[in-house]
């Protein structure tokens, strides 16, 4: 496990007591908010990726194979 020292400036004290409430150490906000930050992304990135896949005729085709091979689709 790495350590991270980071420089912040207002905006982010107040981010950080916010986060860490009465009940989080700072590091555990920052991870938290990590973490979460990380999530969003990749679940940006699969709604974007679906998006992409739901207008590709050849993936169409290729789910339809695939549903016909397991019996769900005729």
């Amino acid at each position: 496990m790495g350590t991270l020292n980071v420089r912040t400036d207002e905006a982010m004290e107040t981010a950080l007591r916010a986060l860490a409430g009465e009940t989080r150490s700072r590091s555990e906000a920052v991870r938290y908010a990590l973490l979460h930050t990380y999530k969003e992304m990749l679940l940006n990135q699969a709604a974007a990726d679906a998006d992409r896949l739901r207008d590709d005729p050849d993936d169409q085709a290729e789910m339809l194979a695939i549903q016909r091979f397991m019996g769900v689709a005729e």
